[in-house]
């Protein structure tokens, strides 16, 4: 079973060394009890040790079922005190915060064996011993001597063929004494039991055999066994014997029950470790509070600011760019004269080159064709060149048109509709003052659902003709009072008289009027194409616009537009998708564009391209037709005969005064050219209002979120990357750079905090780490008892790993718990000063890593620990109290 060969133990002690066993051979047989005597410190604990695999011999080889040691890895042992070897000590070495059934399974847990089967076994363990009433009591609640039988129960649980007793009786008195040995007498009958003791008597009484040590030496041995060989099938049982492996769930649970024990220092130390993560949290709640309401402005701004691209644009961004590089070049030259430089020249060069024309037909074509556009946008709306001219239905005492507004004009203030008209761009989308002037009415965007979202219909109903709008008012049921005086509810003329007044210096005061929901959507409007203004005539067509009897006449045909609905910004909505205060659908302009390009004038105009449809002159020849005698010949000749004998007559008396031809045909050479016009036939339908609904003037992009902006800004540069160089497009998004500015700056403000804030985590990891070392010192008993059990290095780093796991679980948790708490209060506070609610918020996400980050530092700062853990001597450790 076991035999010892020539077993040398030495132990270094500064620079001597001391021996304690000297070339000890031994053999055992399978079943005995054999009992080791000798005074203290004649080696024979360290001959149970090195038998139970828990010291390693220096010389020497100790065999076992036939197979030498000396080639034995960490694991092997591991294996075999597990599988082969149960000990029993003399001060119990039981693990006090598990239970005596916990106790016992441990060896059955390392051996991977079931959870139901392991506790069935240490149940039967137990009773073997008379202990199966005591199962989940703690071992502080037990007798010296059923601490002893748990102790016993322990080792018998897995079944070994060897059993170690060092002193078992040695704490006991004189009955428990006999007790134990008692128990131990009875496991001898299948099994090796090996003892070592101080009482001879107890020796004589139970055991089989007694050997007698002195000074590392074996002095007698009253049986000794020589030349037992185990059978082969035996021997193989040995070489096959499973690995140990001690489960995360183990550790866990071991840890969990230490830190029970100790729950006033567990809360503190994760309190502490708590802090940190507490003021992470805290920042990632209010970084994600803002910008979930930057998002949400983000979202409705995007409905107001979309990404805008027209046909002539001017790339500021790269103006300002060429202006800082021209002020930035200087030329040298000597310093004894002034000279000038060339920055208004360079100002204006910049000026014109960054002026860029956009092929907006193209364009559009690649967003109707691309298949991810869809799923990045609310919405693409396409603006078009034609005017859209709206004039109230009622012309019983004047014409008023409320669309392009007249306000300004009919006050005598031209140049305010003129500064707006300039207003170009991106910036005119950021201005009440539009392209077109101040103008109250505005293109809905053509997506329902977000309509819906942004806004309640506080009367009526949606539009879904082209010939139905809505009038839009704010959240306190208003519209200006410009939008009155602009769709005529009020009298614009009432605008040049308060201006007068303020002229003189008087004060105005303007009383607030109101209307019913049934007077706006009794509202009704006439819609005038630009062509309509026009008059067919004998020699062409005339505008008659100024002839007020016409245009009432024509308002009475044109086509009525109805107000069915009135709209209310939705609660969350922080900005209306349009800036005007009338809503139309998208379908009016294009039934608009329609309309006018049927039109009898416009499609004369088509018919004979090189005619001014107006006057029926000729429009203006590229170049000058060369006029020689022969021409002028058939020129005269193509006139009424009594004309065309004038200019014969004429001529003649030019040569006769001595005139030269070429003086002649001067003088001819204006009266044959073809009459024409200074107009041109692009001029021409501009003017009538044509359009080509694939060629806009201006695309509208209305991005879903901002992600989806940056998506769509990349697609353009992939569109102009793969564009000729004339198609290639160019815009400045102003909206985009300040608000993704303030994204940037607010993240940079939350990771400049966090940095601040994790050093303390980095300190509470240390302290953690250093309190996780404290426990270690504290559990070094309990190491040595897992080891004696079969637990390796590696289960025994798992213990401490878990625990530290466990302490940054809590630590998370408890940070979590109390910012969510401090959220509630601060986003109160926070919604009083600032009346935005919700601005502390801790995402789930967020939370959850937090939490795992704790953990994970955690377990970095126990690693030390847990491998001094590790690489602790399992002897000096069950010696440790």
């Amino acid at each position: 079973m076991l035999k010892l060969t020539n077993i040398t133990k030495e132990y270094e002690a500064g620079d001597s060394s001391v021996t304690a066993l000297k070339g000890v051979s031994i053999e055992f047989r399978a079943h005995e009890f054999v009992s080791i005597l000798g005074p203290s410190g004649c080696g024979k604990t360290t001959m149970l040790n090195i038998i139970g695999g828990l010291d390693r011999y220096t010389d020497g080889d100790l065999a076992i079922a036939g197979r030498s040691t000396k080639d034995f890895s960490d694991r092997d042992w591991d294996s075999y005190r597990n599988h082969s070897v149960g000990f029993v000590f003399q001060s119990y070495n039981l693990i006090p915060h598990q239970t005596v059934l916990a106790n016992v399974e441990l060896a059955l847990t390392l051996s991977g064996v079931s959870k139901a089967e392991r506790r069935r076994r240490a149940e039967d363990a137990l009773k073997q011993v008379g202990l199966g009433d005591q199962l989940n009591k703690r071992p502080n609640q037990l007798s010296g001597g059923q601490m002893q039988r748990v102790a016993i129960a322990r080792a018998l649980v897995n079944d070994p063929e060897i059993l170690l007793a060092d002193e078992p009786t040695g704490a006991l008195d004189s009955a428990t004494s006999v007790q134990i040995m008692e128990i131990l007498k009875g496991i001898s009958r299948d099994r090796l039991i090996i003892m070592v003791t101080h009482n001879p008597e107890l020796a004589q009484q139970y055991s089989t055999r007694i050997v007698r040590l002195l000074d590392g030496e074996i002095q007698s041995d009253s049986a000794p066994f020589e030349g037992g060989a185990e059978t082969p099938a035996a021997a193989e049982s040995h070489r096959k014997t499973a690995k140990t492996s001690m489960s995360f769930a183990t550790a866990l649970s071991l840890s969990l029950n230490n830190l029970m024990t100790k729950k006033g220092r567990t809360l503190l130390t994760s309190f502490a470790g708590s802090i940190g993560i507490i003021g992470i949290a805290l920042i990632l709640s209010l970084s994600a509070g803002v910008q979930a309401y930057i998002d949400r402005v983000e979202e409705d701004t995007l409905s107001s600011y979309p990404i805008q691209l027209t046909k002539a644009t001017v790339d500021y961004s790269s103006m300002m760019m060429s202006l800082m590089e021209l002020g930035e070049s200087r030329e040298e030259h000597a310093l004894d004269r002034i000279y000038s430089n060339t920055i208004m020249a360079e100002m204006l060069n910049s000026m014109i080159s960054e002026v860029k024309t956009n092929n907006l037909s193209a364009f559009k074509t690649y967003l109707e064709k691309h298949p991810d556009v869809k799923s990045l946008v609310s919405d693409v709306k396409y603006s078009y060149s034609t005017t859209m001219n709206i004039y109230a239905s009622d012309t019983a005492e004047k014409i008023v048109q409320v669309n392009p507004s007249t306000v300004f004009d009919n006050a005598g203030m031209a140049n305010m509709s003129e500064m707006a008209g300039q207003t170009s761009g991106s910036m005119a989308q950021m201005s009440p003052m539009n392209s077109r002037g101040m103008d109250v009415w505005t293109e809905l965007m053509d997506n329902p659902a977000l309509l819906e979202k942004q806004y309640e219909v506080v009367a009526g109903r949606m539009p879904e003709h082209y010939s139905e709008v809505v009038l839009i008012v704010n959240q306190n049921n208003e519209v200006s009072d410009y939008t009155l005086y602009a769709l005529g509810l009020k009298d614009q003329e009432e605008v040049a008289e308060s201006l007068q007044k303020i002229m003189r210096g008087e004060k105005i005061r303007d009383e607030v009027v109101s209307y019913s929901y049934e007077d706006i959507l009794n509202l009704s409007f006439r819609l005038m194409l630009n062509t309509d203004y026009y008059e067919k005539t004998a020699s062409g067509w005339a505008d008659r616009r100024g002839d007020e009897t016409f245009m009432k006449a024509r308002l009475a045909e044109a086509e009525e537009i109805r107000v069915v609905g009135i709209l209310r910004p939705a609660d969350g909505s922080n900005m209306g998708q349009v800036s005007g205060s009338v809503g139309y659908l998208p379908s009016l302009m294009m039934h608009l564009i329609d309309e006018v390009n049927e039109s009898e004038i416009v499609q004369a105009q088509k018919a004979n391209p090189d005619v001014d449809v107006f006057t029926g002159i000729t429009f203006a020849a590229p170049e000058k037709v060369e006029v020689t005698m022969e021409s002028l010949q058939a020129y005269i000749a193509s006139l009424p005969a009594e004309e065309g004998a004038q200019y014969t007559a004429s001529i003649r008396q030019m040569k006769a005064g001595g005139m030269s031809d070429e003086q002649i045909l001067a003088m001819f050479a204006s009266a044959m050219e073809p009459e024409s016009t200074d107009a041109t036939y692009e001029g021409n339908l501009s003017l009538l209002g044509v359009s080509d609904p694939e060629d806009p003037a201006m695309i509208l992009i209305y991005p879903r979120d901002f992600e989806a902006k940056e998506t769509l800004s990349n697609m353009i540069d992939e569109y102009n990357a793969a564009a000729a160089e004339e198609d290639q497009l160019q815009y400045t998004d102003y909206i985009g750079l300040l608000l993704s500015s303030v994204t940037t700056v607010i993240n940079a403000i939350s990771y400049i905090l966090i940095a601040f804030v994790a050093i303390s985590l980095v300190v509470s990891s240390i302290m953690i780490g250093i309190i996780t070392y404290i426990s270690v010192l504290e559990r070094t008993k309990e190491i040595g008892i897992l080891r004696s059990i079969g637990a390796s290095k590696r289960d025994i780093s798992r213990v401490f790993n878990a625990e530290t796991i466990s302490v940054g679980f809590v630590a998370g948790a408890i940070g979590i718990i109390v910012t969510v708490i401090l959220d509630i209060i601060a986003s109160i506070i926070l919604e009083v000063i600032t009346d935005i609610p919700g601005l502390a918020s801790l995402p789930v996400v967020g939370a959850a890593a937090l939490v795992l980050i704790s953990m994970l530092l955690t377990y970095i700062a126990g690693l030390i620990p847990a491998r001094v853990a590790a690489g602790k001597d399992p002897v000096v450790a069950l010696r440790t109290e």
